[in-house]
């Protein structure tokens, strides 16, 4: 095991919202210097105004530090745990990148394989893979939710240790006592992606997560589903990782079919317990009325799904259907889990003719 190598301060916090407003409070609380971007400037004047407030049930702060645009931004970082909407991952890397010290990192804290996306602008050596699945969600300016405790992971790419990923993942432990340092974390990433599929179908209703996945009705489609994802991702050579009691091995092309009802019931479970009822997919589209992280978490597994000659359409189809939600075209409605069905079925029939 490598000898860990303390993350140097102050951390660079790109991206103040949920997520890395979570973190970053959580590092100022056990200690550590921190340092907010964010390109909400209504966000960025409420933080040095009044400090960035944390509500919810696992702790209540407000923590006061430096806050900027990222034009404002002086100064080169060592470490920096990029937080920002998958779909604003290519424009953040490249406004952050000679903000990076040369023997500096980037921690993606995202939703998505978006790794890959760091590392053609930064460099693959800077980066460093992570996965986060706690609940947390952006309010107003300077206020964010703190809903519930998830999965915390951090791993090099490459599955080798290293002293920066040791001392990541203890700083990760400062926040979340059950983080992990795995040397699969792809296969963490890609087994979220196969979650973060079930969940962008579940928001195509204004049912609740947990409703949805219950109703036995819906489940053919889901297990459809998934199941396409996670060919991609065996085709891909990746081992999914469970996570929160979600088993994405359930949604393997051998996957026994009891196994796949055991995740759906688990998942059932863990939703109704939840806090959180819908998710900050359709928060985006019912709420806020805004674009979803749709092609930077659902695309790759479309382009993955080309390469190793694994058809995708069902993964399509519901990209196709989250936009048309976007645009407005398209409304919230148990009716869209049947279309996106019959494109299952349609798409079956024509492997059979073949």
């Amino acid at each position: 095991m490598s000898e860990a190598k303390k993350p140097a301060e102050p951390i660079l916090i790109w991206g103040a919202g949920a997520i890395g407003g979570t973190l970053g409070a959580a590092f100022i609380r056990a200690g550590h210097k921190v340092v907010f971007v964010d390109s909400a400037e209504d966000h960025v004047r409420a933080i040095n105004e009044k400090g960035l407030s944390i509500a919810g049930p696992l702790f209540e702060d407000t923590v006061r530090v430096p806050a900027f645009l990222p034009e404002e931004l002086e100064g080169v970082f060592e470490t920096v745990f990029l937080c920002v909407k998958a779909h604003h991952t290519e424009a953040a890397a490249r406004q952050l990148e000679p903000h990076l010290a040369p023997t500096g990192c980037v921690v993606s804290a995202q939703n998505g394989l978006n790794e890959y996306v760091i590392g053609r602008i930064v460099g693959d050596e800077r980066v460093v893979g992570c996965f986060v699945n706690f609940g947390a969600d952006y309010l107003e300016p300077g206020l964010v939710h703190y809903s519930g405790k998830g999965a915390v992971v951090v791993g090099e790419i490459s599955g080798e240790p290293s002293g920066r990923v040791e001392g990541l993942y203890g700083l990760l432990k400062e926040f979340a006592a059950h983080a992990i340092l795995t040397d699969n974390i792809l296969g963490f990433l890609w087994g979220k992606l196969v979650y973060g599929a079930l969940l962008f179908a579940t928001a195509l209703t204004d049912d609740s997560i947990a409703d949805v996945l219950a109703d036995p009705a819906h489940r053919p489609v889901l297990t459809a589903l998934g199941r396409e994802v996670g060919a991609v991702a065996t085709a891909t050579g990746i081992r999914p990782e469970p996570f929160d009691g979600f088993d994405p091995l359930a949604f393997v092309p051998d996957a026994a079919a009891a196994r796949t009802a055991k995740s759906f019931d688990d998942m059932v479970a863990h939703n109704r317990r939840s806090l959180k009822s819908h998710s900050g997919i359709w928060r985006d589209l019912a709420v806020r009325k805004r674009k979803t992280e749709v092609d930077a978490q659902l695309g790759p597994i479309v382009e993955f799904g080309e390469k190793h000659r694994v058809a995708t359409p069902l993964t399509r189809r519901l990209v196709a259907m989250i936009h048309e939600i976007e645009d407005g075209a398209r409304p919230l409605a148990g009716e869209n889990l049947d279309e996106l069905a019959a494109t299952a079925g349609s798409s079956s029939g024509r492997e059979s003719a073949a």
